[in-house]
């Protein structure tokens, strides 16, 4: 669901670090110059602090996302929503992950 703005990203001159669950498609964008990474642990590894992390998956699994990214996170680090999640579910999250001081970005201001 990414990959494509991976590419714009990599085309204007940013540095990605992706991961998905396929290989083959952390593959494919490794190729293309991205920074693969072999699980979610891996990629945030990989990351510069304080991380940004860009979720782009369906808006049913944002939940699980975020539950498999938080033990890998740190105050300061900043989580992007970019599915199409329900905006009360984003004010929910935006909610419990201030208190671990983790950032949330989907595009509502609470």
């Amino acid at each position: 669901m990414g990959a494509n703005m991976v590419r714009r990203l990599l085309k204007g001159g940013h540095q990605c670090v992706v991961f998905d669950r396929s290989p083959k498609a952390v593959n494919e964008l490794v190729q293309e110059k991205a920074v693969g990474g072999s699980s979610l642990q891996d990629m945030v590894k990989k990351l510069e602090k304080p991380r940004a992390v860009w979720l782009m998956v369906p808006a049913a699994v944002v939940d699980q996302s975020i539950a498999d990214l938080v033990p890998h996170l740190e105050a300061e680090d900043v989580l992007i929503d970019g599915g199409n999640s329900y905006y009360v579910d984003d004010i929910r999250r935006a909610k419990e992950l201030a208190a671990k001081r983790i950032g949330v970005s989907s595009g509502v201001t609470a």
